[in-house]
């Protein structure tokens, strides 16, 4: 019986010992906390971006946005009717043309690239030389560019929209306060509206809202955007955009130097902001540039006289897909516009 006993004993050992959870493995351990100090990193240089743009002297409505979608897709804008908004910052290829530079109401190109307007609105100033405070004063230069819209005047414009029945409702509604709504102002204003709506949250903001979405070779991508020096110039929510930096690539453009005539201010561009950047090809101010991997190249020879390797460069570049967005259908698709 003892025997028995005994032998019974060693059984229930034996099975408790190959039941029992398995040690934690100290490689695990070392890996999970290895990627919770990159993502530490990663919040305290970047935010998840928000889920509003506004501006308290553009206060949005529903009425006005509208307008403004409206607007943005009228061929009327330009004075031949060859070009609207969305001509050169396509909502459905990430609000740029994929072109170098792009062809204005004459047929006639501009010089410098065009920029998206995706979370444009996020940024502190607009156009390659930041000539322009925020959104609602951007959409009015377009209109009255000879090379660009080619509209003679802020007049003719009006005169223009006023001529369409359906715009004096539209405007009204937008704009209820307004005895006379039909304004240059209101015009730049609505199509603000429109573009204040236009962000773009990515598997980037779910990253660092602390959800598990990347991969180890995102991962990896992200640590060596930090380490290489990206982060000097693209940080925050935009990942960039809100600073001048020095870009002698062409020597052709002076950039900033042109709005200033400082030469302090000879060859600054801003910097861009990141979101969607795998999209918005061909790349820098004179859309030279026209895949990403020789962007990143180029960047970590400007900005850190360093020659980035392939590796890096293939790392950074993973990282930087993860700042592509979704574009909703309603959003690329064009409204009817009013007669």
């Amino acid at each position: 019986m003892k025997k028995i006993y005994l032998l019974a004993s060693l059984f229930a050992i034996f099975a408790a010992s190959c039941s029992s959870e398995p040690k934690n493995d100290p490689k695990n351990d070392t890996v999970a906390e290895q990627k919770d100090v990159v993502r530490e990193k990663a919040q305290a240089m970047f935010a998840v971006l928000p889920s509003k743009a506004e501006n308290p002297e553009n206060v949005l409505n529903e009425a006005k946005i509208k307008l403004g979608k409206a607007l943005y897709f009228d061929t009327r804008l330009s004075k031949n009717g060859n070009n609207s908004c969305n001509t050169c910052h396509n909502l459905a290829t990430f609000g740029v043309d994929n072109l170098p530079t792009s062809p204005g109401d004459a047929g006639k190109n501009g010089t410098r690239n065009s920029p998206t307007v995706f979370n444009a609105a996020l940024l502190g100033t607009q156009f390659w030389d930041g000539r322009e405070p925020d959104v609602e004063a951007q959409a009015g230069g377009p209109v009255l560019n000879p090379i660009e819209m080619n509209i003679p005047s802020e007049k003719f414009m009006v005169d223009k929209l006023k001529k369409v029945k359906g715009y004096t409702e539209q405007f009204k509604a937008a704009f209820p306060e307004s005895k006379d709504p039909i304004t240059y102002e209101n015009m730049r204003k609505a199509i603000g509206a429109f573009e204040r709506t236009l962000l773009t949250p990515s598997k980037f903001d779910k990253y660092l809202s602390g959800e598990n979405v990347f991969s180890a070779e995102e991962i990896k991508g992200l640590e060596t955007f930090i380490n290489v020096g990206c982060v000097a110039c693209h940080r925050g929510a935009t990942l960039g955009g809100d600073s001048f930096q020095k870009f002698v690539y062409n020597g052709k453009d002076k950039g900033r130097f042109e709005v200033t005539k400082d030469e302090k201010d000879t060859y600054m561009f801003r910097t861009t902001s990141l979101r969607n950047v795998e999209k918005t090809y061909p790349y820098f101010h004179d859309g030279g540039t026209p895949t990403l991997e020789d962007a990143v190249k180029i960047m970590g020879k400007e900005s850190f006289d360093k020659d980035l390797s392939a590796t890096e460069v293939s790392e950074i570049v993973t990282f930087l897909k993860t700042l592509t967005g979704n574009i909703p259908a309603d959003v690329q698709t064009a409204p009817v516009l009013p007669e």
